[in-house]
């Protein structure tokens, strides 16, 4: 009967014999123990071959734990930040009150309107919208409207088009409201998210190359939201003219686009 006692810092094996451990069907590799000289570079905690995951019945539970790298919770002032950036280019985007002259049917698209649109300008903006699904005709006529007025003119279906009429829809993009500006509201003014005071701190919009380039709406869209109360909001952040706030006629808790 073959028997072997290791005794390695305070850690030993309690002698056991082979036939013993064969019986318990308990593996042991199959060579010959080293010499407490030869033992010490193995069970050294530096050991390459531990360090790499080997189980170890003397090393420190820790040593056979892969790291994982966990990016540390946001600070409130990283949100913040975080929150400033959007508003800051949410800034950059000309946001405008809007009255529609006249509304009428594309001619070679079904889904699309033509908007003669007043927006503050010598001339009015030519604007095409894929509300046909979602509005009569007459609801467009003579409307006060939100366009988003920086953007690059599109080629649609042979009508150039010059801006977007900004709208809510619900989830299932079933339902789509036009956004509202409040009675007493002019074409042309400008509209921002803040305080009425934040108002004067305006900077001058981005131009249309600067908007497609940095993807300024791109980036802005998904943070703009109707709450519970129809209100258009940027974050926590009203949608503000200098009468009032920005509103759509029922939807709650949508998307805005």
């Amino acid at each position: 009967m073959v028997a072997a006692t290791v005794g390695l810092r305070g850690l030993s094996l309690c002698t056991l014999s082979l036939p013993i451990l064969r019986s318990a069907k308990i593996k042991l590799p199959i060579h010959s123990f080293p010499t407490s000289r030869s033992l010490k570079p193995l069970f050294s905690p530096y050991n390459p071959t531990i360090l790499r995951g080997f189980p170890s019945f003397c090393a420190s539970p820790d040593v056979n734990v892969e790291a994982t790298a966990t990016a540390p919770p946001a600070t409130e002032a990283e949100n913040s930040q975080s929150a400033d950036d959007i508003k800051n280019a949410a800034n950059l985007l000309d946001i405008r009150v809007g009255r529609i002259i006249k509304a009428w049917r594309h001619e070679e698209a079904d889904s699309l309107y033509v908007e003669e649109v007043d927006v503050g300008e010598p001339e009015p903006r030519i604007i095409c919208s894929g509300l046909v699904k979602y509005m009569p005709l007459d609801l467009l006529q003579d409307a006060k409207v939100v366009v988003l007025a920086n953007l690059k003119p599109r080629n649609m279906r042979g009508v150039k088009s010059c801006g977007m009429l900004m709208a809510a829809s619900d989830a299932s993009h079933e339902t789509v409201e036009l956004l509202m500006p409040p009675d007493g509201t002019i074409p042309g003014e400008r509209i921002w998210f803040g305080t009425e005071d934040d108002k004067d701190s305006q900077p001058e919009p981005a131009t249309p190359n600067q908007v497609q380039k940095k993807k300024i709406w791109e980036s802005v869209q998904p943070h703009l939201k109707i709450d519970a109360s129809c209100t258009a909001m940027l974050g926590e952040y009203l949608m503000r003219t200098s009468a009032g706030v920005v509103v759509c006629k029922s939807l709650k808790n949508a998307n805005i686009s």
